[in-house]
């Protein structure tokens, strides 16, 4: 506990209230409320030599109702019944601010997070962990941009396959605001790229006018500060929602630093301490944890604002809307063409005009097709298989496949065109 007589020790030492707050823990509502009646009898830092003795005969007479000269810790007790729960949120490197948040929302503690703060000092000293410094950014417009990034959260035991997999989180974050979005995934390739953008838009309402992603395969094929080579799949969701695409440069996370920021906070809050029974649990989840947790935080870049409240107020309004008509997930890949003139997408065989053997093609597979361009020129499509080949007889020449073209009605046809004889011979 704190002692009264300390915290005017240390004032009438000259140390600033900074200084006290930093180094006794207590908050400088209270240093301002125990130095108060010092000031107002007129003793200044730096006077007349004080002995811990003539402290404490004055702070009995300017706080007669204080049986003794600590502060009184009177939400303690509702703390302590639970240590064993903050010790291991603490072990699991969870902050104070964010236990403080989870015993008030799911067990109803009152106290504030400066008292937790004090009992964690006293009590679990040795787990205690400290904050970081954050710096603030250069504004956004409102709708402007969305900073996005892949961050790792940890290990899951996934108990439908019966072991431990590690999990990552897509995070969206909408610069101005600050209001963002978050999708677990256990895999981070181009369909889970593309599928998180269309959830994380249906989740703000709308789109922003620029995306400055992360040069993550899955979204820039080669990291180019003057001209990123875009990802077929990436380019498409961005010219069907009208947005434009904007990469970060390579090892430049200050690029995007609303999404770097946010990351050990999502780890944190949402993650750490905590199990999930699926995948469709934890998405779930983070779901609601973007909305009513993260959404609902005190922002210091904004002034202690909620993200949510600033988002609702100033940014949804700004973004573009969303557009009618769904996005239709492709994939893109560059089969080349074999010398069966079939091309390989996604363990499957298509044939491709003769033609074109030799080359490489563009394909695009959704659930439902495959199509193969050429230079932007559609040359064939097939519906999708999901496995084997996929063959059209008339992708080769003529007479490779004359053979195969020769079914009983041909014969019979070719016996009538070349005569009575040979129709007769042929029946």
């Amino acid at each position: 506990m704190i002692d009264i007589v300390e915290i005017l020790t240390h004032w009438y030492a000259g140390r600033s209230q900074h200084e006290l707050a930093a180094s006794l823990g207590v908050d400088r509502k209270t240093l301002r409320k125990y130095t108060a009646p010092a000031i107002a009898a007129g003793w200044e830092p730096g006077g007349p030599p004080m002995t811990e003795a003539d402290w404490r005969t004055l702070v009995v007479e300017w706080f007669p109702q204080l049986s003794d000269t600590r502060l009184r810790q009177v939400s303690w007790p509702a703390i302590e019944v639970h240590r064993d729960y903050i010790h291991d949120q603490l072990c699991a490197g969870v902050t104070v601010a964010t236990i403080h948040q989870r015993l008030a929302d799911e067990r109803g503690l009152e106290a504030s997070v400066a008292s937790l703060r004090r009992w964690v000092r006293a009590n679990l000293p040795e787990t205690a962990r400290r904050g970081q410094v954050t710096v603030l950014g250069t504004p956004s417009a409102a709708g402007e941009q969305a900073q996005i990034d892949y961050g790792r959260l940890g290990m899951w035991f996934d108990p439908a396959a019966g072991r431990r997999r590690a999990v990552w989180a897509f995070v969206m974050v909408l610069a101005c605001s600050r209001h963002l979005f978050v999708r677990p995934t256990l895999v981070m390739d181009q369909s889970e790229w593309t599928r998180a953008h269309v959830e994380a838009f249906a989740f703000f309402g709308g789109v922003p006018a620029r995306l400055v992603p992360d040069n993550l395969k899955t979204g820039v094929d080669k990291p180019d500060l003057y001209d990123p080579k875009l990802n077929r799949s990436y380019a498409e969701l961005a010219a069907h929602y009208g947005t434009l695409i904007d990469p970060a440069r390579a090892l430049k996370p200050k690029d995007k630093p609303q999404v770097e920021r946010p990351m050990p906070y999502v780890r944190d809050s949402f993650w750490r301490g905590r199990e999930f029974a699926s995948l469709q649990a934890m998405r779930a989840e983070a779901r609601r944890w973007s909305l009513e947790v993260a959404g609902q935080r005190a922002c210091r870049p904004l002034a202690g604002a909620a993200p949510a409240a600033v988002f609702a107020a100033v940014e949804a309004p700004a973004l573009r809307p969303l557009p009618t008509a769904s996005f239709v997930l492709a994939a893109w890949s560059r089969p080349m063409v074999g010398p069966d003139i079939h091309a390989k997408v996604a363990g499957t065989l298509y044939s491709i005009p003769w033609r074109y053997l030799g080359g490489r093609v563009d394909a695009r597979a959704t659930d439902t097709m495959v199509q193969f361009f050429v230079d932007g020129e559609l040359i064939k499509t097939h519906p999708r298989k999901s496995r084997g080949r996929q063959t059209d007889l008339g992708d080769y020449p003529p007479e490779k496949i004359a053979f195969h073209m020769r079914t009983p009605t041909w014969c019979r046809n070719k016996a009538t065109e070349i005569g009575p004889a040979c129709e007769a011979v042929i029946g």
